[in-house]
């Protein structure tokens, strides 16, 4: 926390104060989903000073989704909504902490990618992800705050806290397929989103700080229409959490922020290496391997049919060639620096992608 001035106002705040946001500072959120209660979620969380936040979607920016998803720009429609989030998050806090997971959460991976978070954001769109959720939070002693959105109306509670109640206490079951519609069925409604989306960020800092009462053994249902909340009682059944809670977790271990299927024999070496970066400029502004030349992914899209004319390419092409060094490509988390590989190839250059991305490099140093 190097710029108090930033949280001044948090700071000033009777019963918050510089504790409040030193425990911000120290905390690590994760967040499930990037779309539309994630994203207002995602920029008052990094604004308020969470210190390290992990972002897990496996979705793309479509421009479907920017009426609602207020954390993505016209620009990134086909990226990554995790590095969408990223790079929104930190153009508002530098100082702050942020791993993308651009792959679904499942049974099998739950427990691993949310061990070590003080408080899970589920904003996730599918009961399998939410059921997923519930069983890793439940096992592993986290708070998860949780919300729902269809059409003008929403959904909001804490579940996890001592003595409160879990996911499976209002909904034990999934409903039949097709029994609940998506959103793209039904509707919905930006602002509803919004607020919504808001107000998980404040239960969360309610349960990292300790200030307030977290919304627990409740919950919170807002009509967009008339601009209402109501508040309807859960109980919390002590057989149920157990049940959730000792249920088989498949995978166990660390928390993988950057989840490959490619294992470790597989990385390149980069000593000696040609190294490209296919991020955005801003992305390689902030942080880039030593000596890699940054051509991004969108501009060999655009420049796709005539790749081998793009000077910085051709340059790297040609020392590759003559000096026998492996020309390597590389971007966040390895996603975008694949579909580069291929678009090197049909141009006739050979590649070789880096798994896992800057973000596995970083953590390698």
């Amino acid at each position: 926390m190097t710029d108090l001035s930033r949280y001044q106002r948090q700071i000033t705040l009777a019963g918050f104060g510089l504790d409040g946001q030193e425990k911000l500072a120290d905390a690590h959120v994760a967040v499930l989903g990037a779309g539309g209660l994630g994203s207002p979620a995602l920029l008052y969380l990094a604004a308020a000073g969470v210190g390290e936040i992990t972002v897990i979607d496996d979705d793309l920016v479509s421009t479907s989704n920017l009426h609602r998803q207020i954390i993505h720009t016209d620009a990134a429609v086909g990226s990554p909504k995790t590095e969408s989030a990223r790079r929104a998050m930190l153009a508002r806090n530098p100082d702050m902490t942020v791993h993308v997971v651009s792959s679904r959460l499942t049974t099998d991976n739950a427990v691993a990618l949310l061990r070590g978070a003080d408080v899970v954001l589920d904003g996730t769109d599918n009961f399998a992800a939410r059921y997923a959720c519930s069983h890793a939070c439940a096992a592993l002693g986290i708070p998860q705050v949780w919300a729902s959105i269809l059409g003008f109306d929403g959904q909001l509670s804490v579940f996890g806290m001592p003595d409160g109640p879990v996911y499976e206490d209002v909904f034990p079951t999934p409903p039949p397929v097709g029994a609940v519609p998506s959103c793209s069925a039904a509707g919905v409604l930006g602002p509803v989103v919004g607020t919504v989306g808001t107000a998980m960020a404040l239960e969360a800092v309610k349960v990292v700080t300790g200030v307030g009462s977290p919304l627990s053994g409740e919950i919170g249902y807002f009509d967009g229409l008339s601009g209402r909340w109501e508040y309807i009682p859960v109980a919390a059944d002590p057989a149920v959490s157990s049940r959730v809670r000792q249920a088989p977790t498949p995978v166990a271990g660390e928390l993988a922020v950057e989840p490959s299927d490619e294992s470790m024999s597989a990385v390149p070496w980069l000593e000696g290496a040609l190294l490209l970066d296919v991020r955005e400029s801003d992305e390689y502004a902030t942080v880039h391997i030593p000596g890699a030349v940054n051509v991004p992914l969108s501009r060999l899209r655009d420049e796709e049919a005539e790749v081998a004319e793009v000077a910085e390419l051709a340059e790297l092409a040609e020392t590759a060639t003559t000096s026998g060094r492996p020309l390597v490509v590389y971007c966040a988390a390895g996603t975008r620096s694949a579909q580069a590989v291929e678009i090197l190839a049909g141009a006739g250059v050979t590649a070789v992608n880096y798994p896992g991305g800057i973000n596995a490099w970083l953590e390698r140093q």
